[in-house]
């Protein structure tokens, strides 16, 4: 497992606090993020997706740098059907030390 770098660490320690507005800093004005095959791109985007999605906590199984980013595989508990999932894997595909730019969420 590689280690995590710090903007993806403080994505996972944001996502499941009760900052949002630290949360959504942490995306590029014109962040994408792909979850359950829909794009929400922008910070108002971002927003909503998150505002819409019931909150969980995460547990980070594995870290590997690939040829398409950083992936992060997780397993997320919840108030949601088939709770918990593992497997699930956020590939943090560009960003840099202030900011994410493109995030795709899948299996």
């Amino acid at each position: 497992m590689t280690s995590t770098p710090e903007i993806i660490r403080r994505y996972f320690e944001l996502a499941v606090g009760s900052d949002p507005e630290a949360y959504l800093a942490l995306f590029a004005a014109d962040a994408v993020v792909e979850d359950e095959e829909r794009e929400h791109r922008g910070i108002e985007a971002i927003r909503a997706w998150r505002e819409a999605t019931p909150a969980v906590s995460y547990e980070i199984t594995d870290v590997q740098q690939t040829a398409e980013g950083t992936v992060v595989t997780v397993t997320i508990s919840g108030d949601f059907p088939g709770s918990p999932f593992a497997g699930l894997k956020h590939r943090f595909i560009e960003y840099d030390d202030r900011h994410i730019r493109r995030l795709r969420i899948a299996p």
